[in-house]
């Protein structure tokens, strides 16, 4: 999108900070820096990533216009680094998993090799991108998982965080969502638009009975009614049925019903037995309100006949979680590995230049991931160890587990040199990716914990380097 492209949309220190590296002798000193997040969003699993296109097209479009540079000289910024600001294009590298991976805790995410000043300008726009699309997709992985083959469609528009709706719904999408009812994400990502209609159709009739008749005269092939404004039972689906006949005696078939209020369990198993009664089984029950992967387990769990579920709020805001907790964070100085010391060791960033190694099992199941210095050889890699827990160590049996790269160049020297695939196929991707992790780790209570560990070449240099700092600190 547009907006993310201007050279301020960025956190004012950011700025700040340029400014002070231009005019110091740091100025075009090389650094590393790592994205990524130490704990698994909504407590459970595993993460899906997205935003990696629109942050990498956001960094290769990041510039200062006249205006940008105007306001910035209106707020105290010298001309000397205006100057420099006015020309400004990312030059440097980033490497990164693929969009759609299903991804962990503490595993690198994207890694970004610049001078300092470069690095730290766009910090906070690739946070901003690939926090929230991240979240967004994870979410709606779990409320298709939770679905059990039933889909998902994105009606979260009206409550999402503003424009974010738009990112929102292609990461639902990418999450496995079937389609968005936000016609302008429908519009510019090639998703399918859904939708049915408001309370406010019916009520503009006399009759709901009306109203029916009307909206299937309009939409006779694509007619979903909303059948719960007066009396679901009552009213709404005994009208429901009797439209459904007088379309099928003009060659034609309601689609669905929807439910949006009340106890969805028990309306559905109503509704559906009236329909059957009525010889209308094809007809779908689509429900909504308040939907999330939770709630549509409980629905399952209970029975209710619903085959499709429009998930809104829940969706696109996350829920119980708003943020995923990503951060970016300096690994190496000048070509020196370096850390950010913590009293919680479980914080401490792991240095240098890095590269993540996925092994799979005999059966194709992700195992272990292994984060290691860019110059090791994944075959030649024996033992991974816990970052924190020294005598947690996992062996690496060659035989046993197959080494699979993760990591792959997105941008060398300013240029792009990734080709990135269709939304349909980043969705593909992360439907296949989902397929080959364990149920323990898809489970929303308690799930079994992916493993990431380190090499002993980046466990040592990492121990040496908190060992130096509490030294000098």
């Amino acid at each position: 999108m547009e907006h993310y492209y201007s050279g301020l949309y960025t956190d004012f220190y950011e700025l700040t900070m340029a400014q002070a590296f231009f005019f110091s002798p740091k100025k075009d000193t090389s650094a590393i820096f790592d994205l990524y997040f130490r704990s698994n969003p909504f407590r459970g699993g595993y993460a899906v990533l997205a935003g990696i296109e629109d942050a990498v097209n956001g960094i290769l479009q990041f510039y200062f216009d006249a205006n940008d540079l105007d306001y910035l000289t209106s707020i105290g910024f010298r001309k000397e680094f205006l100057d420099y600001l006015a020309t400004f294009r990312f030059s440097g590298n980033i490497h990164g998993f693929r969009e759609g991976d299903i991804v962990f805790a503490n595993d690198p995410l994207l890694r970004v090799e610049s001078t300092i000043l470069e690095a730290q300008l766009i910090e906070s726009m690739l946070l901003n991108i690939v926090n929230y699309q991240t979240l967004i997709a994870t979410k709606a992985m779990r409320a298709v998982y939770a679905a059990k083959g039933r889909d998902v469609v994105d009606f979260g528009l009206r409550r999402a965080q503003s424009m974010g709706a738009i990112a929102g719904a292609r990461s639902a999408y990418i999450g496995g969502a079937t389609g968005t009812s936000n016609t302008f994400a429908a519009k510019r990502y090639g998703i399918p638009a859904v939708g049915t209609h408001a309370h406010s159709w019916i009520q503009s009739f006399d009759t709901e009975l009306e109203a029916f008749r009307k909206y299937a005269e309009m939409y006779p092939d694509h007619t979903t009614l909303l059948v719960d404004t007066y009396s679901t039972l009552k009213s709404g689906i005994p009208h429901a049925i009797q439209v459904a006949r007088e379309m099928a005696e003009k060659g034609h078939h309601l689609e669905a019903i929807r439910l949006d209020s009340g106890d969805l369990a028990y309306f559905s198993k109503k509704a559906r037995k009236l329909l059957d009664n009525a010889q209308l089984e094809s007809v779908k029950i689509v429900a909504s309100n308040q939907l999330d992967e939770r709630l549509i387990a409980s629905l399952l769990e209970q029975g209710a006949p619903i085959d499709i579920f429009g998930v809104g709020t829940r969706l696109v805001t996350g829920g119980e979680q708003s943020a995923l907790d990503g951060i970016y964070k300096m690994s190496s100085i000048g070509g020196t590995p370096t850390i950010k010391l913590s009293e919680n060791e479980e914080k401490i960033n792991f240095p240098g230049k890095k590269k993540v190694v996925r092994y799979t099992n005999g059966d194709g199941y992700f195992a272990i991931d292994g984060v290691m210095l860019e110059d090791e050889s994944e075959d030649r890699i024996r033992i991974l160890r816990h970052p924190s827990t020294e005598f947690k160590k996992t062996r690496i049996l060659q035989e046993v587990l197959s080494a699979e790269p993760v990591f792959f160049p997105l941008v060398e020297e300013g240029n792009l040199c990734a080709t990135f695939p269709s939304l349909d196929e980043i969705r593909q991707f992360a439907k296949m990716r989902f397929a080959l992790l364990s149920d323990g780790h898809k489970r929303f209570v308690n799930p079994h914990l992916y493993r990431v560990g380190l090499s002993n070449r980046l466990y040592e240099l990492r121990r040496n380097l908190i060992e130096k700092g509490h030294r000098h600190g």
